[in-house]
């Protein structure tokens, strides 16, 4: 009965992955302030690491685990740099 039911759980996962990305999507595209894109941005990237997670998972590669640690690195590194500028107005001192 598990064997059944994986399939059929990370498939639904990747579906409800792929339409939190749009969600996240529209409010980057229409966010009514620069703190609102970011975080849309930084929820983004962490919906495409576990989507890579899911399919690391379907196909048994680890090649998608690997990827998805590199987007977490430099999401995270975005996310810093992006809050830092917005605080202010410079990324480097």
């Amino acid at each position: 009965m598990s064997a059944a039911l994986l399939p059929a759980a990370i498939t639904l996962a990747q579906l409800m992955l792929v339409a939190a990305m749009g969600l996240y999507l529209f409010r980057m595209i229409r966010g009514p302030r620069a703190q609102d894109r970011v975080i849309a941005l930084d929820a983004f990237y962490i919906s495409g690491m576990l989507l890579l997670i899911t399919l690391g998972i379907r196909t048994g590669s680890t090649l998608y685990f690997e990827a998805s640690v590199i987007i977490a690195l430099l999401g995270f590194a975005t996310t810093v740099a992006l809050a830092k500028f917005l605080m202010r107005g410079e990324v480097v001192e």
